[in-house]
């Protein structure tokens, strides 16, 4: 079994009275898509945005590679190696593609403040080694052709593209997708299906991933966790927890026939 790259231990999260997560724990391991489902109000992006510092658990440990994390900023955590995607793209509206996925390496940054002012060789060179990155997502991605279009003009599903591959910019340890498939059509969802497996298979990025479509989590997922009111209900290979009663009645309201 690989080695957990990032890990949730008893993480438990409350918004005043209102308890959000109730002691959850899982892990993430090396080069494997691990799928985080649930019905709405479950605590699914609570759960990304305790691990990527948007939220404090009020109890519980969040490590990444061994290394506690549970009270980091997120700058720091993203810097670190943690990139997510959002499920509406978040992206800077009036920038360009390109400009938007520079904007992501600035935690590759090693330039001095005065070497950019006076714009030195070093600088010039580190500017185009990350220019000459972003065109290898752009690619990856199949983006090139919307390079140098504003953001805002693009579709909705162009732009959920865009926030997947500035999270790609980041070159991260791990990626936290919050329902990178919502909004796109049957032709969008088969191209994210196929950069899923790219990014498994290729780049060996353990991810943990969002998501309502629950055929495309039976074709692609290698696990699943399952969360139902804060809490975990489930875990394990999609053909077993996909047939859990549990898991039925906590989607449908009722057992499972």
């Amino acid at each position: 079994m690989a080695e957990a790259v990032l890990e949730l231990k008893g993480v438990s999260l409350a918004f005043g009275g209102l308890k959000v997560l109730d002691d959850v724990s899982f892990a993430a391991r090396a080069g494997e898509l691990l799928a985080l489902i649930g019905p709405n109000g479950a605590g699914k992006t609570s759960v990304l945005n305790c691990i990527c510092g948007l939220y404090r658990p009020a109890a519980g440990e969040i490590l990444f590679k061994g290394r506690a994390i549970t009270c980091e900023r997120p700058h720091d955590i993203a810097r670190a190696g943690i990139a997510r995607t959002f499920q509406h793209g978040e992206l800077f509206a009036g920038m360009s593609v390109v400009e938007n996925l520079l904007v992501a390496r600035h935690a590759r940054l090693a330039t001095a403040l005065l070497g950019e002012a006076l714009f030195t060789p070093g600088v010039r060179a580190a500017e185009s080694a990350h220019r000459r990155r972003v065109e290898e997502i752009l690619d990856f991605v199949d983006l090139e052709l919307y390079r140098h279009h504003a953001v805002d003009t693009l579709p909705f599903g162009l732009q959920k593209l865009v926030g997947f591959a500035r999270a790609l910019a980041m070159e991260p340890q791990v990626l936290l997708l919050d329902e990178p498939s919502a909004g796109l059509n049957r032709d969008e969802r088969e191209d994210l299906a196929r950069y899923l497996l790219r990014i498994r298979h290729e780049l060996r990025i353990p991810m943990i991933w969002v998501e309502h479509d629950m055929q495309m989590v039976a074709d692609l997922a290698d696990r699943i966790c399952v969360l139902n009111y804060g809490r975990r209900l489930a875990e394990g290979a999609p053909d077993v927890v996909l047939r859990d009663p549990q898991v039925a009645e906590a989607y449908l309201g009722k057992a499972a026939a």
